[in-house]
């Protein structure tokens, strides 16, 4: 099969040259699936291109390349406009494209803390003096940009890259500052952090900033605060020009909490596991801030971060409070008369509400997502009790439901079997993971032993 003609891969690299990095970085793995498709050939070549080419800028640019996101415009951090990084690229390999191609060559055999940068600091140089120019075309449209999100942010921009040869080597230590802090970790922090300030009044900020942006989770920059300034008092902390890091976590705080409070039981498993994940969050996010800080013990940050505390908890205890309800209305019962007692039976003559049983497997999933960091958030006693309660529940139910299918006395025996599979659903987060294959194969036997109808000896017929 023929390959795409030239002016459709022309527009399938004017697309892929403007696509997000995990865009592109997805096609081309989607692409290496058809290898062997020569109508794709043409496609692969222009995706790997560009991968390729993302590769070089994000290594030549890593000291601010993660600070490009979205429209630049957040008030709270150090940001830029990501598709200025795009036109700083372009005008870069405008402006020096021998050493680009000398970069390119030098990359596949760069290893971290054996090569020199020299080559990658080079360039960062000559795309600051461009921009100090301001002459080539693509660096005067990213500048405007820039300046249209953040009137100012052109000097910022300058200051990072006045200093981004001391980040690039601070980066290849983050890994080991962030694991464990050691006084010679923080001695070499501090040096970075120090050679950093030499850029301006406005370097150490920015150089944290710089390096935060780099992290996973770019809360976690706060250890390397904490290690440089040796774990300040909060009020210390609170005068200086770094304590933009400590306030904005603790404002995270606060979101996150209303997200858990928030969370919606109509999304199914995906909606709980995700508040837990954020409960989980929430929980390395208060360590993070009791570790870095020495924290008063009432009022200013210390009283903060103690009523987020007592809110956590507060907030997880009363969505593991609505668990009962929601696990009654899912597995419904209803009040027959046995003799002269009456007493619960599980109604089993109509189908399970899938929309109430999805609602308990989301706070299922967030019962169970929230196992391990119960213990410090302060909620693990009421989560036991809950997850107790639960499981009685539940046994209890499904024993009535087999008695009544060995008994045959199910009024419809698919519903009966639907209501045990939800039931041994619930079971795996209640109990433990082989919990629901117990309840299915306890069923699979109460169904097969199902005794015979006895024949209605009063109807002839009936023995026919």
């Amino acid at each position: 099969m023929a390959g795409l003609p030239d002016a459709k891969i022309d527009i399938v690299r004017t697309l892929v040259r403007d696509a997000p990095d995990k865009v592109v970085t997805g096609l081309r793995n989607a692409l290496a699936l058809a290898d062997g498709d020569t109508a794709l050939a043409g496609v692969r070549r222009v995706v790997d291109a560009e991968v390729d080419d993302r590769n070089l800028r994000n290594k030549v640019l890593e000291p601010i390349a993660p600070l490009f996101v979205g429209d630049g415009s957040a008030s709270d951090r150090l940001n830029f406009p990501a598709r200025a990084l795009t036109l700083l690229w372009r005008g870069l390999k405008a402006q020096a494209p021998d050493e680009i191609g000398a970069a390119a060559r030098f990359l596949p055999d760069y290893q971290p803390d054996e090569s020199s940068t020299e080559p990658f600091d080079s360039l960062v140089e000559q795309l600051a003096y461009g921009l100090q120019v301001g002459e080539q075309r693509d660096y005067v449209a990213a500048l405007e940009m820039i300046e249209g999100a953040k009137p100012g942010g052109t000097g910022v921009l300058l200051s990072c890259l006045a200093m981004s040869a001391v980040v690039r080597r601070a980066t290849l230590r983050l890994p080991e500052w962030i694991s464990r802090t050691t006084q010679e970790r923080a001695a070499a922090a501090r040096l970075a952090y120090r050679d950093a300030c030499r850029f301006g009044d406005d370097a150490g900020p920015c150089f944290f900033e710089m390096l935060g942006a780099q992290l996973a989770e770019p809360w976690t920059i706060l250890r390397i605060v904490s290690a440089v300034m040796d774990r300040p008092a909060e009020g210390y902390l609170a005068g200086s020009e770094l304590s933009v890091f400590a306030t904005r976590l603790m404002d995270q705080l606060d979101v996150n909490l209303k997200k858990v409070s928030g969370f919606d039981l109509n999304g199914g498993v995906a909606a709980g596991a995700a508040a837990a994940a954020t409960v989980e969050t929430l929980t390395l996010q208060i360590t993070e801030l009791e570790n870095a800080i020495d924290l008063g013990r009432e009022g200013g940050w210390g009283g903060r971060i103690h009523k987020q505390k007592l809110s956590l908890a507060g907030v997880v205890e009363s969505r593991l409070r609505e668990l009962p309800k929601l696990q009654n209305a899912a597995l419904p019962s209803h009040k027959v008369r046995v003799a002269r007692a009456t007493v619960s039976e599980p109604r089993l003559t109509i189908e399970p509400d899938m929309k109430l049983v999805d609602r308990c497997r989301s706070l299922l999933a967030f019962a169970e997502g929230i196992r391990a960091s119960a213990n410090y958030g302060g909620f693990s006693s009421t989560r036991a009790k809950v997850i107790e309660a639960a499981g009685e529940t539940l046994d209890q139910y499904v024993e009535d439901v087999l008695s009544l299918v060995r008994d045959d006395e199910v009024p419809d025996r698919e519903i009966a079997g639907r209501f045990l599979q939800v039931a041994a659903e619930f079971a795996s987060p209640i109990h433990e993971p082989r919990a629901g294959d117990i309840v299915r194969r306890r069923a699979a036997t109460a169904f097969g032993a199902v005794r015979p109808q006895r024949p209605n000896l009063e109807d002839p017929a009936k023995l026919l």
